[in-house]
């Protein structure tokens, strides 16, 4: 017979003690991790034991050993790698969804579970302004939302030359021209490898690492001047160290008129078309034809909630699809989830997102993303007026790129910060130069975490130029 609730109520009574106190925790914590991995391994490791121990003494066990190896990543204080915090909707939906336990790839079996994402799918594109009659597939992370858009990019190209991809696979396939920018991420170029298709062609950025549309356009017409070919563009909607968006309306104009398809990589940036004041970052980015971003980053939900979106669903639902004769599957046009997405096992990723676009509606996601960027302007102003800090990017999104001087100091300047703890911000190398990059992606980060961040930076300078310890 079924367990029912009794076996899990007091370890999931400890859960929620321990969780309440870690997210207490966050405005006073230190942010990085007390703790190194190789320390804390004798207490998660050594011998498989012999006899097991009550649920709830193994959570109160993990709770208290990893403590000391977790980093604050949900404190406003957090400003590294582009990740943001939790809702408290987006949270305990999640909660709900490990509780639930479902399987969400077939819309028969798991029918709540595709009912709740082809909402929060439809939400998004909407929200987004993307072509409402696109596929959304909830994966992982950004990563996999680019190998997934990208995918079925490979599947339309290589069906439109003639080539059967699913019978014939690459091998003696025409090639695929895969054009991308100077400053674009390295998923990017992770997701081609993946997909056998190789390095691509790389076009000049300008000063903040948005493509060139006129050199675009140049590398489009080298790419075809041996006659027609497939063709690839992957463009950009927030630079890693700048926030820059890809001029998207020039550039998807001449990859359209040389009849390339447009992937747009948008972890953190595709979240800017749901604010109105941002229109001219984002202008002409629903004319492409698949879009990738990541619901952890700006949005702030639980990990891991990739979203790939794709406006030719029987490319998408091609390259990913599976077919079992076990596998009882829904005749409804809407498709089947695991048609969406790389994986035949999965959560429910998308419930959070659906919580998330709930509790805060249009307006209330607007307002977040707004905050973000307010919350970014205002801590390059307070840093651009402390000698010997540079702002090296024009700061119109979430990311700021600061150097202090020379490449030394700025890497002094990053460990100090580190070290202490106050706030966490970590370093990078953009055009030549060492630099400390800061995102602001936490839906917590206030006007007091602003100011601690750029009182921060001040100390950390000072002791690396007085020598303090």
């Amino acid at each position: 017979m079924s367990a029912g609730a009794e076996p899990y109520k007091e370890a999931l009574a400890a859960a929620v003690r321990h969780a309440t106190q870690w997210l207490a925790s966050q405005p006073t914590r230190p942010v990085g991790p007390r703790q190194a991995a190789r320390e804390l391994a004798a207490a998660f490791g050594g011998e498989l034991p012999q006899s097991g121990m009550p649920p709830a003494d193994v959570v109160d066990y993990l709770a208290s050993h990893a403590e000391p190896g977790l980093m604050a990543m949900p404190s406003g204080r957090f400003f590294g790698w582009v990740i943001g915090g939790t809702l408290p909707a987006a949270m305990a939906a999640d909660w709900l969804v490990s509780s639930w336990d479902q399987n969400a790839v077939l819309r028969y079996a798991t029918p709540a579970m595709a009912a709740i994402e082809e909402a929060a799918g439809g939400w998004l594109l909407q929200l987004l302004g993307l072509p409402e009659d696109s596929d959304v597939g909830f994966v992982t992370g950004a990563t996999m939302a680019n190998f997934t858009g990208l995918a079925a990019a490979r599947w339309r190209l290589l069906k439109d030359a003639g080539w059967n991809l699913d019978r014939d696979g690459l091998f003696g396939a025409p090639r695929i021209h895969c054009i991308v920018g100077e400053e674009r991420h390295e998923t990017i170029d992770l997701a081609l490898r993946y997909l056998g298709l190789g390095s691509p062609t790389v076009v000049a950025s300008d000063d903040q690492g948005r493509i060139d549309a006129a050199e675009l356009d140049c590398a489009l017409d080298r790419a075809l001047s041996s006659g027609p070919a497939p063709v690839l563009v992957c463009l950009q909607a927030g630079n890693l160290h700048s926030g820059a968006f890809d001029p998207f309306a020039a550039a998807i104009a001449v990859s359209k008129a040389h009849r390339a398809w447009v992937h747009v990589d948008g972890a953190f940036g595709l979240w800017a078309a749901a604010v109105p004041e941002f229109a001219g970052l984002t202008a002409g980015l629903g004319r492409a034809d698949s879009w990738a971003t990541d619901a952890h980053k700006s949005l702030n939900v639980p990990y891991d909630c990739g979203v790939a979106v794709v406006k030719d669903a029987q490319a998408l639902r091609s390259a990913m699809g599976l077919n079992a004769s076990y596998l009882i599957q829904d005749a409804d046009g809407a498709g089947d989830p695991s048609q969406k997405v790389p994986e035949l096992s999965r959560r429910a990723r998308g419930v959070p997102v659906w919580a998330a676009l709930k509790s805060l509606g249009r307006d209330g996601v607007a307002e977040q993303i707004r905050r973000l960027a307010a919350s970014a302007a205002r801590l390059a102003e307070k840093l651009a007026v402390l000698d010997g800090v540079e702002v090296l990017n024009d700061v119109g999104y979430t990311q700021i790129s600061v150097a202090f001087g020379d490449d030394a100091t700025t890497r002094e300047v990053a460990a100090r910060l580190i070290a202490d703890g106050t706030v966490w911000m970590s370093g990078s190398r953009w055009h030549g130069r060492d630099v400390l990059r800061i995102s602001v992606s936490n839906w917590t980060t206030d006007a007091a975490d602003v100011t601690t961040a750029a009182e921060a930076v001040r100390t950390a300078l000072e002791g690396v130029r007085t020598g303090a310890r």
